[in-house]
């Protein structure tokens, strides 16, 4: 089971696939379920349960999700070895963003059910599918083009964009692995515009965002 938090992203669960055993919350009526037991608890109880520094109102208790079949989409994001909580959780928000249905992670990639992703996500998790598997062998086989970023890729904003993509994002300070680089078929750079030009590197999640845009702006 996992937790999810806040009245706001509870209320996305009623629509989703994810079934939900039972809500602690310190205002029942907001919620307005009658189909699963909504326990009244005080603002006390609710900071002993909350992963959270300031907790919201609520908290859900939910089942781990049946793990759906992963077939290609036209648009995938693949991520490789991504660690930060919050980058995962923006990277998914982004992806309902644009309709990706689904994100394919390496196995060593931060949890998707971790509270912090799960908050991050801001409820988008019930609607982008998450699949975890061995990368080297997905993307050895895969019918997409699998595209990586590089800082001598080809210009995005000038970029011809192929039909079917794999976006691979690497880990926060690494980049990818050498193993998934060998599988790339074309690389991507965001030019930097700024006169020093010292800046290294963006935010995965950022650079994930101004990819994205550019991309379906074509």
């Amino acid at each position: 089971m996992f937790l999810v938090e806040g009245n706001k992203i509870i209320c996305e669960l009623s629509n989703s696939n994810f079934k939900v055993k039972e809500i602690l919350s310190t205002d029942p009526q907001k919620l307005d379920r009658t189909d699963i037991p909504v326990t009244h608890i005080s603002e006390n109880e609710l900071k002993k349960i909350s992963f959270l520094k300031t907790p919201k109102d609520s908290v859900a208790v939910c089942y781990l999700a049946d793990e759906e079949k992963m077939e290609d989409k036209n648009i995938q994001l693949v991520l490789d070895g991504i660690q930060d909580p919050g980058n995962l959780g923006t990277i998914i928000r982004l992806a309902d963003w644009f309709g990706i249905e689904q994100i394919i992670c390496s196995e060593d990639t931060v949890d998707f059910y971790n509270p912090k992703v799960i908050q991050a996500t801001m409820g988008s998790f019930t609607r982008v599918n998450v699949v975890y598997t061995d990368l080297v062998e997905y993307l050895s086989q895969t019918g997409n083009v699998n595209i990586g970023t590089d800082m001598d890729g080809e210009n995005i904003y000038t970029f011809d964009k192929p039909e079917k993509i794999n976006l691979i994002l690497g880990n926060e300070g690494n980049g990818m692995r050498p193993e998934t680089e060998k599988l790339l078929q074309k690389c991507i750079t965001i030019p930097r515009f700024g006169k020093s030009q010292s800046t290294e590197s963006l935010n995965v999640s950022m650079a994930a965002g101004i990819i994205l845009g550019q991309l379906f702006s074509k």
